[in-house]
């Protein structure tokens, strides 16, 4: 384990090129009286590793020495070997990159790992694309990553969900992609927002550069703030009996219905189930595609709204 943490450290040193103690304490989940000790260790073995006194310190490796790293272990070069999102990689434009990488990185490999870590690729396949959702068309891909590498500001025009076009002056911060669909990650008047990148109708980079935030950690935004978006989601449960015909069917929901709870079927032979939506119009559309092999137990509005909009039905096709 301690070797382990030795050559993490030289990583560490040799990627950020200073870090203090308390960074590396923090980074690699020990005590900072252990990373003196490591310190010293590096040192004993000859490791040009110097210590930088003063308010802007810290550790470093003596100028121009890089180590080689051949200590990978074989799990390591399995998990920079597996396949990455393709899809993802074409709308960065770097799957050509990614490629040539792979290849460079396994001629370097010693021969007892080379032929296993080929055999990766045809044992592990990643694919974030839907299987019928056309991949979304983002015409300004190429601006928007050039504006977040050169920090430059951007002029955009965005169609919100209710289809309402807005004009915004914005920093951008990052792109994040949830599952085969991006979002431009932004900040304005002080208020870091979300943009699906396909709703983005104009984008135009400015020559205008911005401060990018010290504290703001791309990666750690984004699980708040998806998080923050699933708490406030509405929610509209019911509760209902349907048909053992249906069940399977059933699990096969999609995103905007879910079920709760499947319990044991009763006396009469039908299953109870507790559905969740976020609304009661998302409810009764889920529930009268299934016609009469599912029946609504509560709440009675719901059984009354069901009971109309089914009559509506049957008079629009009358007429």
């Amino acid at each position: 384990m301690r070797a382990d943490r030795l050559l993490s450290i030289l990583l560490l040193l040799q990627n950020r090129g200073k870090m203090t103690t308390k960074e590396l304490a923090k980074e690699l989940e020990v005590t900072e009286r252990t990373i003196h000790r490591d310190m010293e260790a590096l040192s004993a073995t000859g490791i040009p590793i110097i210590a930088v006194r003063g308010k802007s310190g810290g550790w470093k490796l003596l100028d121009q020495y890089r180590t080689n790293l051949t200590g990978l272990k074989y799990d390591e070069i399995i998990s920079l070997l597996i396949s990455p999102s393709i899809q993802l990689l074409s709308d960065l434009d770097l799957s050509k990159e990614w490629y040539d990488a792979r290849q460079k990185m396994i001629a370097a490999l010693p021969n007892s790992f080379r032929k296993e870590s080929l055999d990766v690729w045809n044992r592990i396949h990643i694919d974030t694309s839907a299987w019928k959702q056309p991949s979304e068309k983002i015409d300004s891909f190429k601006i928007l990553q050039e504006a977040i590498w050169q920090e430059k500001v951007l002029q955009i025009k965005y169609e919100r969900a209710d289809g309402k076009e807005i004009f915004r002056t914005v920093d951008p911060l990052g792109l994040v992609a949830k599952g085969s669909t991006w979002y431009l990650i932004a900040s304005s008047d002080e208020k870091i927002r979300n943009y699906r990148a396909s709703r983005l109708l104009t984008v135009e980079m400015t020559d205008k550069s911005f401060t990018r935030p010290d504290d703001f950690h791309l990666e750690k935004y984004w699980v708040e703030s998806t998080q923050n978006f699933i708490n406030t989601l509405p929610e509209y449960k019911a509760e209902v009996e349907v048909s053992p015909s249906i069940v399977h069917r059933m699990k096969f929901t999609g995103r905007f219905v879910q079920i709760e709870n499947i319990e044991p079927p009763t006396a009469d032979g039908w299953i109870p189930v507790s559905l969740r939506c976020d609304t009661e119009q998302e409810a009764i559309a889920y529930i009268l595609g299934f016609g009469d092999q599912i029946r609504v137990i509560f709440p009675a509005s719901l059984q009354q709204d069901i009971y109309q909009m089914a009559r509506k039905i049957v008079a629009f096709y009358k007429s």
